[in-house]
């Protein structure tokens, strides 16, 4: 295991993914953990993240510096490097110099870190301050034209920093250095995996739960899924899951889903209507933060009304995933920046009567479907595309009601349809339609029209926490949006959204 300390990187997440990869388990922590904790949880080594502070500033962010003396490998990126330097006696300074983006790294001690990468490769640089001094035992192991140490190491006590990010694609060679930093440095084993998580999650729900009952908000997706038959396996028959047909799905979905789900899983699962309780409770609302705290809050609403009806029920499962976690606060207390509140991480009560298990809350999508599948989820379930907690209420934008929604419904499908015909379901991460809250002039049977906008939103990505828009054929776009125009009753104009993430969300609210 490798514990991460978040100094407020937007890389952290790429971090945690590269040690993931080298089926090694990592866990990110924030600067405030106590010492006592890391020690218990044994990690084989600790990166420190990179970060927007200044570590001269006050209050920039800070871990215990007892870190170094326990003996565990230490590996500082960035800010992580700067913050090792000062803590340990030396100095850093703004740099006179500042360096953003590629530079050429001269390694000067082609050992340990850089065993193998050769003597001079190119890095990614994103820093306004330089080491001017190392701390006592550390020597310099590589440079680039602005920055004297743009690595330096202390072997004798397995503390490493580099300057750079070794974590982006940008550092072409970093892979190779944090494969040096986890076996070699660290002494890490390749022992992660979906079916080892499987195990560890399932022996760890038992021992929380005990003899106690609990609920699981099932969505039909593959994160609630998964999360279904990992609890399943802990505590059997003492799972109840509800799935809320909240008025907010698309087409036929409630339908669908219940006869997939009931198929699959052998499982207990109660469904529940409650549409017009949440329409009642958007009327008026725009603002889509506050459509998401709404939802959030009748969704538990519901949730501890059946509760009530559960004997012996004290726990709330939730699919909750690390990107949603990213997102929707500062990573386990970190610095990091809040983006957007998610229905089931954001939006739940201070005060909820329920205990919370989220068992998939530190895994990335693609690492849930790699656990469906070891699971045996059937592809169907594995393979389905990330649908919001929200649904379609921040794919309106602006006020929802019964019309926008039958109309957003109608363009969907035909994009769904369309989408599935021609094979890309499985190529693109997300794709669907959203209804724009304005209205522009058209011409329909040489008569003047002013009716609604739809936008098309197709990305590819691996976890979320970046996406490409999809650069669907010119063609394909002609027929989804002829079809969306000719056979969908006020909208007379489909656009097609091509902006990546960051910096745009892939949903729009």
């Amino acid at each position: 295991m490798i514990v991460i300390i978040d100094f407020g990187s937007q890389y952290n997440q790429l971090i945690a993914r590269r040690v993931r990869e080298n089926h090694v388990f990592c866990q990110i922590e924030s600067p405030g953990v106590p010492l006592s904790t890391l020690k218990a949880r044994q990690p084989e080594g600790i990166i420190l993240s990179g970060g927007p502070s200044s570590i001269y500033e006050a209050g920039s962010p800070k871990v215990d510096p007892g870190i170094f003396t326990l003996g565990i490998p230490v590996l500082g990126i960035c800010y992580g490097m700067q913050f090792m330097t000062a803590a340990l006696g030396g100095s850093v300074e703004r740099a006179e110099k500042r360096e953003y983006g590629f530079a050429e790294l001269r390694i000067t001690a082609p050992s340990g870190l850089f065993k193998g990468i050769g003597r001079n490769t190119t890095c990614w640089m994103s820093h306004g301050d330089s080491i001017r001094k190392l701390p006592k035992g550390f020597r310099a192991t590589a440079s680039t034209p602005n920055t004297r140490f743009a690595a330096a190491a202390d072997l004798r006590r397995k503390l490493v920093g580099v300057q750079f990010h070794p974590e982006v694609a940008h550092t072409p060679r970093g892979g190779a250095m944090l494969k040096n930093f986890l076996f070699d440095i660290c002494g890490c084993k390749r022992s992660w995996s979906m079916k080892s998580f499987a195990r560890e999650a399932v022996a760890g729900i038992h021992e929380n739960v005990g003899d106690k009952k609990v609920i699981l908000g099932l969505s039909g997706g593959v994160d609630s899924s998964v999360a279904a038959v990992l609890i399943h396996r802990a505590v059997g028959k003492r799972l109840t899951c509800i799935f809320v047909d909240n008025g907010l799905l698309r087409n036929h979905e409630a339908a669908r889903l219940k006869l997939s789900l009931r198929r699959h899983l052998q499982i207990n699962i109660r469904f529940v209507k409650a549409g017009r309780r949440f329409m009642q409770a958007l009327a008026g609302v725009t603002d889509p933060e506050r459509k998401r705290k709404i939802i959030g809050r009748v969704f538990m609403d519901v949730f501890e009304a059946e509760a009530r009806k559960i004997k012996g029920a004290e726990f709330l499962a939730q699919g909750t995933l690390y990107p949603d976690v990213i997102e929707s606060v500062s990573a386990f207390g970190g610095p990091s920046a809040v983006i957007k509140s998610h229905h089931n991480v954001g939006g739940l009560p201070r005060q909820m009567k329920l205990k919370l298990i989220e068992p998939l809350r530190y895994l990335f999508k693609d690492e849930v479907r790699e656990l469906g599948s070891a699971l045996g989820l059937p592809e169907e379930l594995v393979w389905r595309q990330p649908f919001p907690g929200p649904g379609l209420a921040i794919r309106v934008l602006g006020e929802i009601s019964a019309r926008r929604l039958a109309m957003l419904r109608s363009v969907d499908e035909i994009l769904l349809e369309e989408i599935k015909a021609e094979g890309y379901y499985k190529k693109l991460w997300q794709s669907f339609a959203v209804l724009l809250p304005i209205k522009s002039v058209g011409v329909m049977g040489d008569a003047r029209t002013y009716e609604n906008i739809a936008a098309i939103r197709a990305v590819t990505s691996r976890d979320a926490m970046t996406a490409d828009w999809a650069r669907l054929p010119h063609d394909f776009l002609a027929r989804v949006s002829n079809r969306i125009i000719n056979e969908v009753a006020g909208v007379n104009r489909v656009v097609y959204d091509i902006s990546s993430k960051p910096p745009s969300t892939i949903e729009w609210e």
